[in-house]
């Protein structure tokens, strides 16, 4: 995709994925047979079990026009426990029990013989491009994109982002990095979207409104208020508590606000993030916890580079992704075939 611009002056990781940071994976279960356009994303935070080594975590509802599971208590207890999944909207239950089943398997005395489990499940709607109705996606579905993990995966019209729209075109699945060196520390920022919103008049890429001239171009095809959803999920190695992690994923708004989205009405606008630096046993040895955390005044790199990779992370969405026909005959184009010229125009 040598045509994908850079956004910032960060450089990028040598994966260009959340992946780069370490120990985090992705996986995919795509569902693409007629009308059924769709699927399950799944991302570990790290290789060993979320439930018994947990990780700080926190999340920022931009706005709340979304279905979700385990958000309350993300935000509450500031620790992740499960894997994160993305999928559709009505799947979210399927999804979650999925995990919850998964969860079990691997620690038999959950809500047995110790606390119940967490489980954190996302969503946007794909009802344009997929029959919703159908309820396709079963829990075998989580359990295979949870078994295809890997730090290389494939990006745009794959998992949960196969059937989702973005500024009218295709959307869906999208990553990035930023590495953040400096002279008294280096670290990386990793970002996956599942991005699902906007009006194609809003497009802007790295600076360019180019959405009236492609409008012009798609002018007949069915519109896209900004009243989709994204999701967004930051990983960070860099040592995080909850309220830093919160402070870090609110900037998350300024990338998305930056690719032309206003936060629409009926958007469920979400940012998830989380550190690898330090975890938390489920079982705590001792009554107090000893843990680090950034100084208060580094965290300004990781304001700009979490604004940037969010940014980046719609941006290989969409240049990733392929046009898809799908329930009712509705398609969705691709950035690349509408605007291959992208970079002329505005």
């Amino acid at each position: 995709m040598s045509d994908l611009p850079h956004i910032g002056d960060f450089p990028a990781g040598p994966r260009r994925s959340i992946s780069d940071v370490a120990g985090v994976t992705v996986g995919h279960r795509t569902i693409a047979t007629g009308p059924l356009q769709t699927g399950v994303t799944v991302v570990r935070p790290h290789l060993a079990d979320p439930f018994l080594q947990k990780l700080p975590a926190a999340a920022v509802v931009i706005n709340g026009f979304g279905k979700s599971v385990g958000l309350l208590q993300l935000n509450e207890l500031g620790v992740l426990e499960t894997p994160i999944a993305l999928t559709n909207t009505f799947a979210v239950g399927t999804v979650a029990t999925a995990q919850i089943r998964s969860a079990i398997a691997a620690n038999p005395g959950i809500a047995r013989t110790t606390t119940s489990v967490n489980p954190l499940v996302f969503e946007c709607s794909d009802a344009w491009l997929s029959d919703m109705q159908a309820l396709a996606v079963t829990e075998d579905d989580y359990a295979a994109a949870l078994a295809a993990a890997a730090v290389d995966f494939e990006r745009g019209s794959v998992g949960a982002g196969r059937g989702m729209s973005c500024f009218g075109l295709k959307g869906g699945i999208g990553t990035a990095s930023r590495r953040l060196d400096s002279d008294r520390r280096s670290g990386i920022i990793g970002a996956l979207v599942l991005a699902n919103f906007g009006r194609l008049e809003s497009l802007t890429i790295a600076g360019r409104r180019i959405g009236p001239a492609l409008a012009a171009r798609l002018e007949g095809a069915a519109p896209q208020r900004d009243q989709g959803s994204v999701i967004v999920v930051l990983a960070i190695d860099a040592p995080l508590d909850h309220r830093q992690l919160r402070r870090v994923a609110m900037r998350g708004a300024a990338g998305i606000a930056r690719t032309g989205s206003y936060y629409g009405h009926g958007s469920g606008d979400i940012v998830v993030a989380f550190s690898t630096a330090e975890r938390i046993p489920h079982v705590a040895v001792g009554t107090v916890l000893s843990r680090r955390c950034l100084v208060e005044a580094e965290l300004e790199t990781l304001f700009r580079a979490a604004a940037d990779v969010t940014e980046q992370a719609i941006l290989d969405a969409l240049f990733s992704a392929t046009t898809v026909t799908g329930f009712a005959g509705h398609t969705r184009h691709a950035l690349t075939e509408i605007a291959p010229d992208w970079a002329t125009l505005g």
